[in-house]
């Protein structure tokens, strides 16, 4: 079930999604509230589970893994027994820096980094032998779209404060 964000939880979290290196002060300066009234705003969005992890957003080729990859998964069986031997090796490999299982011709989409063919055989290897009867490789030639912010929009008023009033000048 969706949280309910007001407009100064979509305001922290929009700035946490840009950067979340954000000193709780700069986020107090952004939403308008007090330091104490930011952290503990941060602190429910966190044990609510609408911010899940703060994390830095690594290159993968400037931190030596030049090959980066989707890689298609089916499995030879469909049962819970080997979907867990599947997911327990794609947990394990940390080559496979994330994975989804989903609906459609396939049942698994990895993205994979390796610092070389050798290191993304042993990959592909290992999937194989733990249950990924056909894996097809796709090469990530360029990035597109980094990875974006949420789309939030507030579901209730913001309760903390009294709602913004805007400026006199309209709009021509």
């Amino acid at each position: 079930m969706a949280v309910e964000l007001d407009e100064v939880d979509v305001e922290l979290l929009t700035a946490l999604q840009e950067d979340a290196d954000r000193t709780n002060v700069e986020l107090a300066r952004l939403a308008g509230l007090s330091p104490a009234a930011t952290l503990h705003r941060v602190r429910r969005l966190k044990e609510s589970g609408v911010i899940r992890i703060i994390s830095a957003q690594l290159d993968p080729a400037a931190a030596g893994f030049p090959l980066q990859l989707f890689v298609t998964a089916t499995l030879a069986r469909h049962d819970p027994r080997s979907s867990r031997i599947f997911e327990d090796e794609v947990r394990a490999l940390p080559q496979i820096i994330s994975a989804d299982n989903v609906a459609g011709e396939t049942d698994y989409l990895l993205s994979v980094v390796a610092r070389d063919v050798t290191e993304l055989q042993e990959v592909l290897a290992s999937l194989a032998t733990r249950g990924g009867q056909r894996l097809v490789t796709y090469l990530r030639l360029a990035e597109v779209k980094p990875p974006s912010r949420l789309p939030l929009m507030a579901s209730t008023p913001a309760a903390d404060r009294p709602p913004r009033r805007r400026s006199g000048r309209t709009k021509r």
